[in-house]
């Protein structure tokens, strides 16, 4: 097989393309999910950019486990179990309210859509997609517990809306559908799901718990999605769910099994993979969008917009109803239990009624559509499925996400300094922990004197850095000499680099060397503020 000059060229500006909405991304400051679907329907038609065929299932088993269990693993279980009812409530009801209103929109407005189709529109586009979301409120200040909620139920109402997905896709390519048979599998293929899912788990935490290797434990993360996900889709049950508990067993249990390297590659091998593999969605149905709009020949412009807009605005009122249905029934019991009201309740309902932007795990869904149904005929309306998906995507991304930020601060509703009690407390309880072993080795050989004074000093003054965090009544002298000594370590630090650099290149010493020395350095600056 042979690259043309005319596909090396076409590589060359994907590639150019690629690196163009990164620099964008950091000059704009816009959530990197708004650039790239724009990024996408911009690839879609610029020229001489070849149309792009994938086979149906190709993309839902090999770029969403990872995804999927990457974003599990991330998941605060704390802030799962403690807003679990809210959590339920999003990523159960409202997903299934959802597919409802959309199918109904799409059944009575879009000529020859069936109700299984509908329905099948209604679950490709009913879960939303946290990065947006959670990069706009983490960079706002917005209430932890609202960010909690938002990545929660973005990380369930996955596992909800592609396992009725999977039965609406049944019911149109087999022609019959059955509700009793669906609710005894849909228990079923949650449940099987989830068990596997924490089987899986097991058998990795046994096999990582005997490592240290670096490169061997970040490959097994990165596979672990697939050892779950690909069992469970070969034996019928949830392959979504799978991925998803495995990531938060390991989440939970990943941080005792490894070494501080291990941790600190790994987060970087995995910011790096969600980026790809978003970037990667895009770039594929903005290379499928050729032939897509060619199937639609049959619709003009302005029915296809229509289409476009009805169905989005349907996606975004039913979220806007269900979430301020739901805070007021709430808060009308709170009011006969005569309960004190939660300050700002309703400002975070808002907030968190116009955070459901979609995104990659709804691209996905929609390509995994199959191509034919059992009767060998063409799966009715499946291009017109993944271009309102895409426009879906394209919508919420561009009016919720361009505009929480203006609502967050008209609200006004900031976290306070909740986060950052909760950080300093447990760097007061590190800092007296580790004192106290200082106390216990006090007497051993091999802690010389001079060496014990000077780090019984240091953590003396690291606990009391923390310890004034806790003091309404602190002067800030103890936070001042800490910066003051921030300051002067950056100086030197940076004087190291520069010696090692001019070693480098001298040649002196090889690139290996300075490596090493570099990212030691870059560890002893990155703990500083610790």
């Amino acid at each position: 097989m042979t690259v043309s000059e005319h596909d090396a060229l076409v590589l060359v500006a994907l590639l150019l393309a690629g690196a163009a909405l990164l620099v964008t991304a950091q000059l704009v400051r816009i959530p990197y999910p708004i650039l790239l679907v724009l990024g996408g329907l911009g690839l879609g038609f610029a020229p001489g950019v070849p149309a792009v065929e994938l086979a149906p299932g190709l993309v839902l088993i090999a770029v969403l486990p990872p995804l999927l269990y990457g974003s599990a693993f991330f998941t605060s279980l704390r802030d799962l179990r403690e807003n679990a009812v809210p959590i339920s409530m999003l990523a159960v009801g409202l997903v299934l309210a959802t597919m409802v209103a959309v199918a109904a929109t799409a059944h009575y407005m879009i000529p020859g859509v069936s109700w299984p189709v509908a329905f099948v529109l209604g679950a490709v586009v009913s879960p939303t997609d946290p990065t947006a979301a959670a990069a706009i409120a983490e960079r706002l200040g917005m209430p932890r517990r609202l960010i909690a909620i938002v990545e929660g139920e973005a990380l369930v109402n996955d596992g909800t809306a592609l396992v009725a997905l999977r039965f609406a896709i049944i019911a149109v390519v087999t022609g019959s559908f059955s509700l009793i048979h669906a609710s005894g599998s849909f228990v079923l293929n949650v449940a099987g799901g989830i068990a596997l899912g924490l089987g899986v788990g097991f058998l990795i935490r046994q096999v990582r718990r005997r490592l240290d290797d670096p490169p061997v434990e970040i490959t097994i993360s990165l596979l672990s999605g697939y050892f779950a996900f690909l069992p469970a889709y070969a034996l019928g049950v949830s392959g979504v769910l799978a991925a998803v508990t495995v990531g938060v067993y390991m989440g939970w249990h990943t941080p005792e099994l490894t070494t501080a390297q291990t941790r600190l590659q790994g987060i970087a091998v995995w910011e790096i993979v969600f980026f790809v593999l978003n970037a990667l969605l895009f770039a594929l149905v903005g290379l499928q969008l050729p032939v897509i709009l060619d199937e639609l020949a049959g619709y003009s412009t302005a029915t296809l917009i229509g289409y476009a807009a009805a169905v989005t605005a349907t996606v975004i009122a039913a979220r806007f109803l269900w979430v301020i249905a739901e805070k007021g029934i709430t808060m009308y019991f709170k009011r006969r239990r005569e309960e004190e009201p939660i300050p700002n309740a309703w400002k975070g309902a808002l907030i968190l009624s116009w955070s459901g932007m979609r995104g990659a795990v709804s691209l996905a869904a929609a390509l995994s559509i199959p191509l034919l149904t059992d009767a060998g005929d063409a799966f009715p309306n499946r291009s017109l499925i993944i271009f309102l998906t895409f426009t879906v995507i394209l919508g919420t991304l561009l009016i919720q996400g361009l505009s929480l930020p203006w609502l967050v601060v008209w609200l006004g509703v900031e976290d306070g300094d909740g986060a950052e009690r909760e950080e300093a407390k447990a760097r007061l309880y590190a800092a007296e922990a580790a004192l106290a072993r200082l106390e216990e080795l006090a007497d051993e050989e091999w802690v010389r004197d001079d060496t014990l004074e000077r780090l019984q000093r240091f953590f003396n003054f690291r606990r009391e850095r923390f310890r004034s965090r806790f003091d309404p009544e602190s002067d800030g002298e103890v936070e001042d000499r800490s910066l003051a000594y921030q300051r002067l370590m950056h100086e030197l630090l940076n004087a190291e680099r520069e010696a090692v650099f001019e070693l480098r290149r001298n040649r002196r010493i090889d690139d290996e060397v300075m490596r090493r020395v570099v990212r030691d350095l870059d560890l002893e600056e990155a703990r500083l503020d610790g």
